[in-house]
């Protein structure tokens, strides 16, 4: 879940965020999303999304790069879900909508608007309540699911009731997740941390176990804390719109 880049007057800087993406690919990362919730996606306009996605492609060809395209109600969201699929994204990571009970209606516009993009729903429901619920996973029209609720009880629930590609969002949960299946994790800590994160999926206990202190910095004053982090690990600007 790749951090966006600012220079010092808040422009966008695309261009560092691809490098950054270059280095985290070179420490492991298999794979990235530019303009998600880590990546600040409620401060881009339309035309950085499509800079961005077009830097960060460019830069780590070879590499899936997946489009944060979600929006605050279904025609937003299908919109950057067709411009993400016409600028070559792998997939789209589409936030579920805000105060919105039943999710299937948005995320079957979105569908159509897709096309042949793979969809992948978010819950997150810290930032977007009231999130997907677990039982409404199954109706929807996705390949797999990001979960940033970082509750154990409901992967478990999702893993045993639902066979759809699940990526906890929660760097807390990952030697939990990484042996009960899960084909990946989508993590703001990977900006950071990357072969810790790896090894923790892995199965690393002790690896999980020490990572608290970091998990706890980078989820500080977010996204401040996890730029701040990135910024130390890579020299990169620190610099956040919020």
């Amino acid at each position: 879940a790749l951090v966006t880049l600012f220079d010092d007057t808040r422009a966008l800087d695309e261009k560092g965020t691809a490098d950054l993406a270059a280095r985290l690919v070179d420490d492991g990362v298999s794979a990235v999303v530019v303009a998600g919730s880590t990546g600040e996606a409620d401060t881009l306009d339309d035309d950085e999304r499509r800079r961005l996605l077009d830097a960060v492609r460019a830069r780590v060809d070879g590499v899936p790069v997946l489009a944060g395209t979600g929006g605050t109600w279904a025609g937003q969201a299908a919109r950057r879900t067709a411009a993400a699929r016409d600028g070559g994204a792998d997939a789209a990571l589409v936030l579920s909508p805000r105060r919105t009970a039943d999710v299937r209606p948005y995320y079957a516009e979105v569908a159509a608007a897709a096309g042949d993009l793979p969809l992948l729903a978010y819950h997150y429901p810290v930032v977007s309540p009231p999130g997907i619920p677990v039982e409404v996973l199954p109706e929807l029209p996705i390949v797999g699911a990001k979960d940033s609720s970082g509750d154990a009880e409901r992967l478990l629930c999702e893993l045993s009731t639902w066979d759809g590609h699940l990526y906890p969002g929660a760097a807390t949960l990952l030697s939990f997740a990484g042996p009960l299946g899960c084909p990946g994790a989508i993590l703001a800590l990977a900006n950071a941390r990357p072969e810790q994160c790896a090894a923790a999926f892995a199965g690393d206990a002790g690896v999980q176990r020490a990572l608290t202190a970091d998990h706890l910095a980078a989820a500080a004053d977010f996204p401040a804390g996890i730029k701040a982090m990135v910024a130390e690990r890579y020299g990169t600007s620190a610099v956040v719109r919020g």
